[in-house]
């Protein structure tokens, strides 16, 4: 299995998706709120996803 590094922008999605799950955890966002911990896991996987797989 050979690794490569995320795009910049795969990065930068992941980022923001992980961190809007972080911040709705602590700030109560109407819908989003309600899924904080699944966000934090979709930007985990979507990094774990850019890794694996090259071109994302």
């Amino acid at each position: 299995m050979r690794l490569s590094p995320p795009k910049n922008a795969s990065w930068i999605l992941a980022f923001l998706v992980g961190l809007l799950g972080i911040v709705a955890h602590y700030v109560d966002i109407p819908f989003v709120s309600d899924y904080d911990f699944w966000l934090v896991v979709a930007g985990y996987g979507l990094l774990v996803l850019a890794t694996l797989f090259r071109g994302i």
